[in-house]
């Protein structure tokens, strides 16, 4: 598989983000250790995860433990896997998400990441989602914290808008090296953070990439052209907007979530995939 930059570091363009193997619907462990296993097969480097990547209130860090586990039980070479974490969103149980921005929690969070995967210095932690009740500057002053104490290897933020970008990399020291937020042919308006990303070097992480995607494979009529795209070339709707965002700029890192081991296979064959200044166009415009 191709690869990309995150900080000093090269991962496959294609990651895997592990929220369906841990939340509402969840398949058994066995086949969320497959999909990681066979993501590994396809040269996944970046595994994206959280502490709030769980179903029950009693199961914090659920997928955390998962994806360690997961890894650790690969029969290959894992050297270079890079597993990305966030803290600052918490799930109670019944299915809510809440926040907590304070500086306090974000660094006990980062301790009991630590612990549940196992390593001395999280590859990837990053300030999950903004707290209206914490000023921003507090909240990723307590991930410059962190990343001082050797306790993090890189810091990034999620579900930011630009000024907070800018904001996080001056705080940082500019040491942001990346930016996690939604982006799909369905959900197209973090455009300008993506474009501010590739201004910095800082690398776009788009969440839901397959968003607008049903489970048929298909693409919803406005977005018909990926599907035409997608006959064309003999592949699947998914690796086509996949292989889109990959060309929106060197920095992207799409992290599709899977929990099975053959859509994991699909999406990472579309580093592969490579689409005519024509079909970028026609799919701009879709």
């Amino acid at each position: 598989m191709q690869t990309r930059t995150i900080g000093d570091v090269r991962v496959g363009a294609i990651g895997l983000g592990g929220m369906p193997m841990s939340i509402e619907g969840r398949p058994d462990e066995a086949r969320s250790v497959a999909a990681v296993h066979a993501a590994l097969d396809a040269g996944v480097t970046l595994f994206d995860t959280a502490d709030a990547y769980h179903r029950d209130a009693h199961e914090v860090g659920h997928n955390e433990s998962l994806i360690a586990r997961a890894v650790a039980s690969y029969g290959g070479d894992t050297s270079d896997v890079l597993i990305a974490t966030k803290g600052g969103h918490l799930r109670p149980g019944d299915g809510s998400w809440t926040l907590n921005g304070s500086p306090e929690y974000l660094k006990t969070a980062c301790d009991a990441s630590l612990e549940r995967l196992g390593v001395e210095a999280i590859g990837l932690y990053q300030f999950h989602r903004p707290d209206p009740k914490v000023p921003y500057a507090e909240s990723v002053g307590a991930i410059r914290d962190l990343l001082d104490a050797g306790k993090i290897r890189f810091a990034g933020v999620s579900n930011a808008d630009p000024d907070q970008i800018r904001q996080a990399n001056e705080i940082l020291g500019g040491r942001l090296v990346s930016v996690q937020n939604q982006f799909s042919p369905a959900f197209r308006s973090s455009e300008p953070e993506l474009e501010l990303c590739a201004e910095l070097g800082i690398a776009f992480l788009p969440w839901s990439p397959l968003g607008g995607i049903s489970k048929a494979g298909e693409l919803g009529s406005r977005y018909a052209a990926f599907a035409e795209v997608a006959g064309e070339h003999g592949v699947s709707a998914q690796q086509v907007c996949l292989a889109w965002i990959l060309a929106k700029a060197p920095v992207t890192i799409p992290i599709p979530g899977s929990s099975r081991p053959e859509t994991i296979r699909d999406s990472a064959a579309a580093a592969d995939l490579n689409l005519s200044a024509a079909e970028l166009k026609r799919l701009d415009e879709a």
